[in-house]
């Protein structure tokens, strides 16, 4: 029977350039665009930083200043922050709805971009005042939901738009 190799030793969580807790891990790296250090922020699972930004030197002026408690809760409060907005942005990106008056009533139209890597697409979708849907047509990515593309759908019967 094989000896089993010992487990490999597990990082510190707290280093002086190397902090994980919260879901996050802060690295201290030489910035090679200058001669100043920056801090990266990777959210645990991911394969890229989140936030990268610069680092504060240290009192000798060629090293970084070590991390510390309050410095890793601020860039995880900063890196938290920036990934939400980012996820913000990108759902109302993907995700516009316009209500518009067409056909002598009040029409809810919403566009969902669905960023499928083989088979982009978006879904167009309307539905009445009391939320029933009305139509449904599968549209380009690229197609500009406003309220003109909006009230000319509508009074269309809901036919299939124009690719625009």
């Amino acid at each position: 029977m094989a000896a089993e190799s010992p487990p490999e030793p597990s990082l510190k969580p707290q280093q002086p350039r190397v902090w994980r807790g919260d879901g996050w891990t802060a690295q201290v790296l030489k910035n090679e665009d200058d001669d100043g250090w920056a801090v990266a922020m990777i959210k645990d699972g991911e394969p890229e930083p989140a936030l990268v930004g610069p680092w504060t030197m240290g009192r000798d002026k060629k090293n970084p200043k070590p991390l510390d408690g309050n410095a890793f809760s601020t860039l995880v409060k900063t890196a938290s922050e920036f990934v939400r907005r980012h996820e913000q942005q990108l759902h109302a990106t993907l995700h516009q709805r316009i209500t518009v008056t067409a056909n002598g009533g009040r029409v809810s139209v919403s566009l969902d971009i669905v960023p499928d890597d083989e088979n982009p697409h978006a879904l167009l979708t309307a539905h009445d005042e009391g939320g029933n849907a009305l139509a449904q047509v599968r549209v380009p990515p690229s197609f500009k939901l406003n309220r003109a593309s909006a009230v000319e759908w509508a009074e269309n019967d809901f036919y299939k738009p124009l690719d625009r």
